[in-house]
């Protein structure tokens, strides 16, 4: 008799325990919660639809409360947790757009003084041309539809019909007659190798530039999208269970074992490990590019000394201009002369300044403001080149959240009770989580939002591998999938410091991350990506 009653106390399991509700009540309150919610004695938890439905102290009312809190305790843990990216993208962004918007704007000045001092009258009487220029390059840079190329030819065939005018203001140069010079520009080739020197490298230091900046707005925008995480239902329960159902059952000073909260949190951020593919090689070519922003796409080092070069090719024009004239009446007649004037007398006078030969700047020194920007971003840019992978590791390693680690005789909230977590910690990614134990994930249905950040992350990444050749991609037809703005041609006025929501909020049409996500985004229409570049070229716009 006696030795079946000993076997029957043996047998009885823990957590059928006596449980003393009035200590949980009191850490039901040291929550900010009501302490009437809490029971005064424990019930059978029929009523639970999270926490296990054993004797507890819990109530339906309290499982609410807990879940909502849940939410709010996710949501902080992923701001704490993306608080450096977000800030990297954000400050990264305004720092280098600053940068290289009072980099023109202090150039354009210093030419301006240069010229003053140097040309007098006959420029300020012709500092349109000029001005237009930088006008246009700052048009470019804050994604204006602007042809660079086209661009630059356009302002030295003005600065050729000015320049013209002025050293034989002896004639009457008509209209008719400038178009005829414009013909033999390149047979003249009056401003020598300057021309053709400065159109390859202002074009590939301002796409470079440009695109850099556009590409730090992408990562700032998906970065801020999909830490607002959107919680499933499923994931709230999970997140509930592991962080407050220990209450219920008094076990309220437990933490979660480690691999039962790496299994909760790999359910719930599926989708956002499936993004990481995309996002670390838009981080691979982001520090690409940094590495032409650095060297030979170096827009510091072509805009510093861009005034000495105007300067030499318009002192090349000047002591050739009578060879010039001379081709120029072969070709377009000898104009009707306009008499003697003012102006015409001291033309020459005005134009007798002259600079020191300028010398090849060689990449810009350590230590300039750009090679700073630069070496900074790098180091910060390369640590979160696997950040979406890292989530739920990152969430476990909180020491609010979980154990520092499990051991054999380790006892931590297990989601049930105390002691060890046997389940096999999932594998990271959507197609992964078919077995969770802790959340349920629907493995065919990849989320929208992941969905159209892989997109948007394509499209970005491919531009940045564009601007590293040189290139600014133009718009092609609806078949090309990374196509994107162009030099000129794809950024709508408004391109670089400021998005749109649409910029990711278009469907994907492939998700490289899993088998089900390929299939659904096979499926994408090619007029569904013309729709999506389209807008995200729209979507980067000035701030």
């Amino acid at each position: 008799m006696w030795a079946v009653c000993a076997l029957v106390v043996l047998c009885v399991p823990a957590d059928v325990r006596a449980l003393n509700c009035s200590v949980v009540k009191d850490a039901y309150r040291a929550l900010g919660f009501s302490p009437d919610d809490v029971p005064a004695e424990q019930t059978s938890g029929e009523d639970l639809h999270v926490c296990a439905p054993l004797e507890t102290c819990c109530n339906s009312q309290m499982e609410e409360s807990f879940s909502h809190r849940s939410s709010r305790d996710f949501q902080k843990l992923m701001d704490d947790a993306s608080e450096e990216l977000r800030d990297t993208f954000m400050s990264g962004h305004k720092r280098f757009d600053d940068f290289f918007l009072e980099l023109l704007e202090s150039t354009e000045r210093s030419l301006n003084e240069m010229f003053v001092r140097t040309y007098g009258k006959p420029y300020l009487q012709n500092a349109e041309v000029f001005q237009s220029l930088f006008s246009e390059l700052r048009r470019f840079y804050t994604g204006g539809n602007v042809n660079l190329e086209e661009m630059l030819k356009d302002f030295w065939t003005r600065l050729l019909e000015r320049m013209f005018q002025l050293l034989n203001s002896q004639f009457q140069i008509t209209d008719e007659y400038l178009e005829c010079i414009g013909k033999y520009t390149e047979q003249l080739r009056p401003f020598g190798d300057v021309p053709k020197k400065l159109k390859s490298q202002v074009t590939r230091a301002f796409i470079a530039a440009r695109t850099f900046v556009q590409g730090l707005v992408v990562g700032r925008d998906i970065a801020n999208r999909v830490t607002q995480v959107n919680m499933s239902s499923s994931c709230v329960s999970g997140f509930t269970k592991m962080l407050y159902c220990s209450y219920c059952q008094g076990l309220f000073t437990l933490k979660p074992c480690r691999n039962y909260c790496l299994n909760v949190m790999k359910g719930c951020f599926a989708n956002q490990a499936d993004l990481n593919s995309e996002w670390s090689k838009y981080i691979d070519a982001l520090l690409l590019l940094t590495e032409r922003l650095e060297g030979p796409f170096n827009i510091e080092s072509v805009m510093e000394p861009i005034d000495v070069k105007i300067s030499e090719a318009i002192m090349n024009m000047q002591e050739n201009s009578m060879q010039l004239s001379y081709q120029v009446f072969q070709g377009c007649g000898q104009p009707e002369p306009a008499g003697m004037t003012r102006s015409a007398r001291g033309v020459h006078d005005s134009f007798s300044g002259r600079f020191k030969p300028y010398e090849e700047l060689p990449t810009v020194a350590s230590g300039a403001p750009l090679h700073r920007l630069v070496s900074e971003m790098k180091e910060k840019l390369k640590r979160f080149r696997l950040f979406w992978l890292s989530l739920p590791l990152v969430f476990c390693q909180d020491e609010q959240i979980s154990v520092d680690g499990e051991t054999e005789d380790q006892q931590c909230w297990n989601g049930h009770h105390s002691g060890r977590y046997t389940a096999e910690v999932q594998k990271d990614g959507l197609a992964h989580q078919a077995s969770n134990p802790e959340v349920s994930v629907d493995v065919s249905r990849p989320d929208s939002l992941i969905r159209q950040q892989i997109l948007a992350l394509r499209i970005m990444s491919n531009k940045l591998k564009n601007a590293y050749d040189g290139h600014d991609i133009n718009f092609q037809d609806s078949n090309e999938e990374s196509s994107g703005s162009g030099s000129g041609s794809g950024c709508m006025e408004s391109c670089v410091t400021d998005s749109d929501s649409s910029i990711t909020h278009t469907p994907v049409p492939k998700a490289e991350t899993t088998d089900e996500a390929a299939a659904v985004a096979d499926s994408a229409s090619a007029l569904e990506i013309y729709t999506l570049t389209l807008m995200l070229t729209l979507s980067l716009t000035c701030r």
